[in-house]
């Protein structure tokens, strides 16, 4: 039997290094088969203020990707399907199994979360029927493709967005602010009913490979989404137990 393959389409620069390296550890340790996409093909780098802690202050240890999601994305660096990316031209829906859209909030993200390319793509994929996962900026990307309209959906919740903003505009800007329109208010203007977004618990404790209790994700058919890197662990094995 042929291993399944999910397809990670990422923007060249940017992206949240614990969103794409946890999922993509969890799925090639379950023997799943990954391939990478970028908007030319280009070889992609994660946000690397996420990576190095550089410019968060105090907030260094909470903010910055966690050292086991650094790890995981040393190993991701050294795979020759990341560093041989696929252009968002070349792929199509029926080569694989399944899709994670994942997030990042610097402003590498733009090409991304704009292609129209790949929003097409998405719908597409989504009327197939197979799973569909979302996390953070994500889903806006999702919201975008519009296939949430009638799905309950989580995303990166306004009172998480906003504290990350205010605690460190004084000196980066608006660094966490990607868009003007928070995720969740963007979001929400995509679904039929606001009812259909789901906050989870407001709580900042990252999960776990031993706690994944701590991680939030809400499933609506093939469709799965999380809020923030706290969630990743949880994120990808259920996204696993979708892939089964």
């Amino acid at each position: 039997m042929n291993p399944k393959t999910v397809l990670f389409p990422l923007p060249t620069t940017d992206f949240d290094p614990t969103e794409v390296a946890v999922p993509w550890k969890m799925l090639e340790s379950a023997g799943v088969k990954t391939v990478f996409a970028t908007p030319n093909g280009h070889r992609p780098s994660a946000d690397p203020i996420m990576l190095s802690g550089r410019g968060l202050g105090l907030l260094k240890s909470a903010l910055m990707a966690q050292p086991i999601a650094r790890k995981a994305y040393s190993a991701l660096l050294q795979t020759e399907g990341f560093q041989k990316p696929r252009s968002y031209a070349e792929i199509s829906s029926g080569a694989y199994d399944g899709v994670i859209l994942a997030g990042g909030h610097a402003s590498g993200m733009k090409p991304y979360l704009e292609s129209s390319v790949l929003q097409k793509w998405v719908a597409d994929f989504a009327q197939t029927g197979r799973p569909v996962g979302a996390i953070c900026h994500g889903v806006v990307l999702a919201a975008r493709s519009g296939i949430l309209k009638n799905r309950r959906t989580t995303a990166l919740p306004k009172w998480m967005e906003l504290s990350a903003w205010g605690m460190t505009r004084l000196w980066m800007g608006s660094y966490y602010r990607t868009y003007p329109e928070t995720v969740e208010d963007e979001v929400k203007s995509a679904l039929s009913d606001a009812s259909q977004f789901e906050c989870g618990p407001m709580s900042l404790v990252r999960d776990s490979e031993k706690n994944l209790d701590s991680g939030f994700t809400v499933r609506d058919g093939n469709y799965l989404s999380a809020r923030w890197p706290g969630d990743a662990h949880r994120f990808g094995r259920d996204f696993l137990e979708m892939l089964k």
